[in-house]
């Protein structure tokens, strides 16, 4: 049995930021220079985050996606997901990464249960790759793709897509989905850039879409489900499939299923909204399990509608200020 919010959407998915930090700098989440860092104190332990799951799951909570951040970055990740999965309380544990630090760790997560990871790879050219991250690792992440093809993970490639940055990227990303099984999910562009550039321009999924069908006319749409953000679409002769996320659009907050925990324990009830709670700070108070449980679902029913309502009282500097880094996806 699912937690309805007050527009009657069943919640059952949690995202969780790890961590903050990234080896990587890609200008559309961070400064050069990076952010400043949360302190250690300031994170949720594993033991924390392990607690909250297990109350999470309790309450009808299916699926846990874990973020950073890159989540391997933080010591010891490994032990959260072993945790998590003996849990036994979810459906999907699902990890979402920028490749450089995951290969090491494949023959873990399968013992572990975790098949299903998210990669982000927003081009398929090697300089372009180190304008974007502001790294040389173009060629580490490619290695990783197709490892977790070999071991058939269950991949998903996210593509953030920036007006005059990488639209020429959306085609050669397309034939992934024609050679692979895996779904290749172009983003459009948030305004959560760490303050490192304007949002002048948004390309967005429309726009995406026109460039998909020069090449794929004949693209058919696949029936979403209640909490999907891509619309997805396919053809006869791919092995996979693609998807745009309308994520500035917000397009699919009709059927918005998740709850959001960042690095620091602040609980989003929507991803454009300032925070609305100090899940850390109460845990920390002393409170009971029971207590935990009730202001969840206190904190569900203050889901926004959607996410420009949830924006309306965010002051627009602050928006740009933020790091989807600390934010976790």
């Amino acid at each position: 049995m699912y937690l309805k919010d007050s527009f009657e959407r069943n919640i059952n998915y949690v995202r969780i930021a790890v961590t903050d930090r990234c080896n990587l700098r890609c200008f559309y989440c961070m400064p050069e220079k990076g952010i400043e860092y949360e302190p250690k104190s300031h994170l949720l332990s594993y033991e924390e985050i392990t607690r909250l799951l297990k109350i999470l799951g309790n309450l009808g909570f299916s699926k846990v996606r874990f973020t950073g951040g890159e989540p391997f970055l933080r010591k010891d990740f490994i032990k959260l997901l072993e945790n998590t999965a003996a849990l036994n309380l979810f459906e999907n544990i699902h990890i979402t990464s920028n490749g450089t630090l995951l290969e090491k760790y494949l023959s873990k997560l399968k013992k572990i249960g975790v098949s299903k990871i998210n990669l982000s790879l927003d081009t398929l050219d090697k300089e372009r790759f180190r304008k974007i991250t502001r790294r040389d690792d173009f060629f580490k992440v490619m290695q990783t793709f197709h490892q977790l093809i070999q071991e058939s993970f269950n991949v998903k490639v996210n593509a953030v897509i920036m007006h005059g940055v990488n639209t020429e990227d959306i085609l050669p990303l397309a034939e992934l989905a024609v050679k692979y099984p895996v779904s290749i999910r172009y983003i459009e562009e948030m305004p959560f850039n760490g303050g490192a550039k304007e949002n002048n321009k948004i390309f967005n999924h429309k726009d995406i879409l026109q460039i998909l069908k020069t090449m794929y006319p004949g693209l058919s749409k696949i029936e979403g489900k209640h909490g999907d953000t891509a619309s997805e679409y396919t053809l006869p002769e791919f092995k996979g499939k693609i998807g745009i996320i309308p994520a500035f659009s917000r397009t699919f907050c009709n059927t918005c299923n998740r709850l959001r925990i960042t690095a620091n324990g602040d609980i989003k009830t929507c991803l454009y909204d300032n925070g609305v709670f100090s899940i850390r700070d109460f845990i920390r108070s002393g409170v009971t399990d029971e207590q935990i449980k009730v202001k969840f679902k206190e904190l569900i029913q203050l889901k926004p509608k959607d996410g420009f309502e949830a924006s309306k009282s965010k002051n627009k500097q602050i928006i740009r200020s933020e790091s989807m880094s600390s934010i976790g996806g």
